[in-house]
């Protein structure tokens, strides 16, 4: 028996990546209650189940996370020779990242790629939060973090220990009174709601991790860094602000470092396939001394 639900295939897509169907109802301009219907047809057609109902939302069943990784797989080939037939030019790829790392660590070497492979076209994608592959037309990420993420291939590409700064007015309080004393009245200053950077960072630090009165999240590095120079707060960096630390516009206010934070690749499985994703992950690792 042929499988004809193709369309269904797009939406359980959408529903396996939010593992709800309320979101991908809403993302898609439909109700709950057609994609659920939908889904039902497609489990129906396919002869198993792919989520689980449980009281608070859906997971997806073994059967169910294999038939996503399937159809993620598929669907960006399918998109990639969309984009070939269009002419839109074969052998061009897109990489994500923020363009804290770009302009940081990226830029000044980026000239030796293009030069060595002339014939791929590079597009950069500017990031500051987690991302879509497909939707955003991604084909391999460069993210900032301790590399825990699922359903995804990760690669470590730089390791960069993170440690707190603080601008000079700020710095001088916590050299008078301490840094343990002077906490719990600065804003501590995050990349993105829930992140945990700060609560490994206390962890590390053996100091207690009480919610803060006034956190402030500012996704955007670039920004981040120069709020931390005015005086906002502090923010955990890395050696990527040598030239803001040797300048004195920032200071390093503890000797305590999360040593497994970095920049990972992010990529879907068999992204690699593309052989001009792998020239750039071959020559991007090796441009870290990973190669």
């Amino acid at each position: 028996m042929y499988f004809r639900s193709y369309d269904s295939l797009r939406l359980f897509d959408i529903v396996a990546h939010h593992l709800s169907f309320t979101a991908a109802a809403d993302k898609l301009n439909l109700t709950k209650g057609a994609v659920s219907y939908q889904m039902k047809s497609l489990e129906s057609q396919l002869g198993f189940p792919v989520f689980e109902r449980r009281h608070r939302g859906i997971a997806l069943t073994d059967k169910g996370k294999k038939l996503w990784h399937a159809s993620q797989v598929a669907f960006r080939d399918l998109d990639r020779e969309i984009a070939s037939l269009r002419e839109e030019g074969p052998g061009r790829i897109t990489i994500g990242m923020a363009t804290y790392f770009a302009s940081r660590w990226l830029s000044p070497r980026l000239m030796t790629f293009t030069n060595g492979h002339p014939r791929i076209g590079l597009r950069l994608q500017p990031l500051i939060d987690l991302i879509d592959f497909r939707s955003q037309n991604i084909d391999m990420a460069i993210r900032w973090g301790k590399g825990d993420w699922r359903d995804m291939e990760i690669e470590t590409l730089l390791p960069c220990p993170t440690f707190p700064t603080a601008g000079p007015e700020i710095a001088a309080q916590i050299a008078e009174k301490g840094l343990a004393q002077t906490l719990p009245d600065i804003s501590l200053l995050h990349d993105q709601d829930g992140s945990e950077a700060w609560r490994d960072w206390h962890e590390a630090a053996e100091l207690p991790n009480r919610a803060m009165r006034d956190e402030l999240v500012i996704p955007d590095p670039n920004v981040r860094v120069q709020a931390v120079i005015d005086g906002q707060g502090i923010a955990l960096y890395d050696s990527l602000v040598t030239a803001e630390l040797e300048e004195g516009r920032l200071h390093k206010v503890s000797s305590v470092e999360l040593c497994n934070y970095g920049y990972y690749l992010a990529y879907p499985k068999g992204a690699l396939d593309m052989p001009e994703l792998r020239m750039f992950r071959d020559w991007i690792l090796a441009e870290a001394g990973l190669r």
